[in-house]
């Protein structure tokens, strides 16, 4: 078909703006899927994207339309997820587009990704279509969001459109608007093929399926291919379209939103963002704005059962053949062993990648407190990169740590600014500036260190917002702190897989609070339990565990008392014989104490 009759579109919402359902209704509407395969958020493939109502991976699926016009045209829509931790793949498909549905919830009203989800496609030069949607809610605020949009995009309220996914209401009118309002793609057939990958997915038996949008000439069945990045070269053994299923087609030329099957083993030579070009007769220069995937969170997955190492190798291996932006490598533990350092894009990752691990492959697992990447500046004027506690250098060697820095937005109801500045001093954080949305609804620009962002802050927002706040962040680099390792010693033994980095004003607080935590997560033993916090040789704060006292005496009914007394006696030299060899057994809700602690 020519590029005229193509239209090439993504949705982009906050998460729970109703992306899924909209996505649903357009499908429902054209008969892309048949009845009986249709089903609420169908183009959520995961059980855990139905449990949590939430887009993980990016999907793509070709809608044949026939508009009023009494042309027929091809709607290629690439689905996005919506969380913060999947920023880049929303950039990537966003680079397969031409224009996109902003979908604004009239009972929540614009949200801070809905802005950053716009600045995506405002820097893709792509066509903005605004979609409020949920008009048929009680609770929904029609003409005061709509007017907050409109001023948002700068468009005249009729631009507008006003749907109800779930009522099906406006379908039609943003079928309608997609071939009037986004333009076609300007493409070429003759020119040298360069295509751009924004997914990926490995199949057992046919290796990497690529997701691709051609953007100049063409690739078919036969061809032999070459990537940007690697230089690897392979043989194109199909091609097609995206439905439910894999449809093969002849070839797929210029503007195109298609498939390819080449015959790849591994996903990492099929990066998302990379180009594709012909080998024998390659272009010049890639297609802009590729980058690697860089973990933001780090942590330590160990096997409950050592025998099981090998298992989790496995498995991992197998879950990153589907998620290219999951990093792991060995490491070893002394207190748990053998295990992998894992890196992942945020917290929700990190929770699904946790999650799967357990249902798709009955993995028992201890994840270790989860850490960002530090920079360390050595007085030898070597930098080195670590993400793991255990391995800062020697305080004499270190001339400064850096660590990572983002900038935020949050939006959130005016009556609620100085709770919300509060906390973003707490954290650490610089105050930037505040702009007023509407007269009830302002937006607070800050910048603040990622570890004091990634963990409880967005519940620690809801709760002093009363639900009514969204966050967003990106990271923009890394400056220098006073940041100090905070060790935890059980019985004289420092336990490397609960060691902290924090800053130094914190540490004596955290200590304490770490500490009485401990003491109520590790059980009683037969001996004394002593509970450390310490930076370097100082101990900043200590607990411990009373040891259970057996009746050893039960026996005795009267007579001597010395023969009671010879007894404790012997009791107590036993005890301190075994808290020399005892060893302290650490349940896995003590890995997990730093998280429940509250913040300083």
């Amino acid at each position: 078909m020519h590029t005229a009759r193509i239209r090439n579109f993504s949705i982009i919402a906050h998460i729970d703006h109703g992306k899924s359902t909209l996505a649903d209704r357009l499908l429902e509407y054209t008969h892309t899927v048949p009845d009986r395969r249709m089903e609420e958020q169908v183009l959520d493939s995961m059980d855990l994207e139905r449990e949590r109502g939430i887009t993980i991976k990016s999907h793509a699926i070709r809608i044949d339309y026939n508009a009023k016009d009494g042309k027929s045209y091809i709607l290629n829509l690439i689905d996005t997820p919506g969380h913060v931790d999947f920023t880049y793949e929303v950039s990537r498909s966003l680079a397969a587009c031409e224009g996109v549905l902003l979908l604004v919830d009239a009972s929540q009203g614009i949200e801070a990704q809905t802005i950053s989800n716009l600045y995506l496609a405002l820097e893709a030069n792509l066509t903005i279509i605004p979609v409020l949607t949920k008009i048929d809610l009680p609770a929904s605020n029609t003409s005061l969001v709509g007017e907050e949009l409109c001023e948002l995009l700068d468009v005249l309220p009729d631009e507008l459109i006003l749907t109800s996914a779930k009522e099906g209401i406006g379908t039609e009118e943003i079928l309608e608007s997609i071939i009037s309002r986004i333009p076609p793609p300007v493409a070429d057939d003759n020119d040298k093929l360069r295509a751009l990958i924004f997914d990926s997915m490995y199949n057992t038996y046919r290796g990497v399926i690529i997701y691709t949008r051609v953007f100049e000439g063409s690739v078919k069945a036969g061809d032999i291919i070459k990537f940007f990045t690697s230089g690897n070269r392979y043989e194109v053994d199909e091609v097609g379209y995206l439905r439910l299923d894999f449809i093969p087609a002849k070839d797929l030329q210029a503007g195109e939103v298609g498939y390819i099957i080449a015959n790849i083993k591994r996903i990492e030579d099929a990066k998302v963002g990379d180009t594709i070009t012909q080998a024998e007769d390659p272009a010049t220069k890639p297609l802009p704005g590729y980058r690697d995937f860089k973990p933001m969170v780090y942590s330590g997955l160990y096997p409950t059962d050592n025998d099981d190492f090998e298992d989790l190798r496995d498995a991992l291996s197998k879950l990153k053949l589907n998620d290219a932006s999951l990093f792991f490598e060995p490491e070893t533990s002394v207190a748990l062993g053998f295990g992998f350092r894992c890196g992942f894009l945020g917290m929700l990752h990190l929770d699904i990648i946790k999650e799967r691990l357990s249902r798709e492959y009955g993995m028992n697992l201890i994840a270790t407190v989860p850490n960002v990447e530090y920079r360390v500046d050595l007085k030898t004027g070597e930098e080195i990169t670590i993400d793991n506690p255990s391995m800062l250098p020697d305080p004499v060697r270190i001339d400064a740590i850096e660590e990572p820095f983002v900038e935020a937005e949050i939006i959130t109801d005016n009556e609620f600014i100085g709770n919300v500045m509060q906390l973003i001093m707490q954290r650490r954080g610089e105050y930037k500036t505040t702009e007023y949305i509407d007269p009830a609804k302002v937006m607070i620009y800050f910048t603040a260190p990622l570890s004091e962002i990634i963990f409880d802050f967005f519940d620690k927002l809801k709760s002093i917002t009363k639900g009514y706040a969204s966050l967003d962040y990106k990271f923009t680099g890394y400056k220098p702190s006073d940041l100090v390792k905070l060790d935890i010693l059980i019985n004289d033994d420092p336990v490397d897989a609960l060691s902290s980095i924090i800053h130094r004003d914190k540490s004596y607080l955290w200590g304490q609070r770490l500490c009485s935590k401990l003491r109520e997560l590790i059980p009683r033993q037969l001996f004394e339990v002593k509970i450390q916090a310490a930076i370097g040789a100082r101990v900043v704060s200590k607990s411990k565990v009373h040891a259970l006292r057996k009746n050893v005496t039960a026996k005795c009914y009267g007579g001597d008392i010395t023969r009671k007394r010879k007894l404790l006696e012997q009791q107590k030299e036993g005890k301190k014989k075994m808290k020399q060899v005892g060893n302290v057994s650490l349940p896995q809700e003590a890995f997990f104490a730093i998280l429940e602690i509250e913040k300083v």
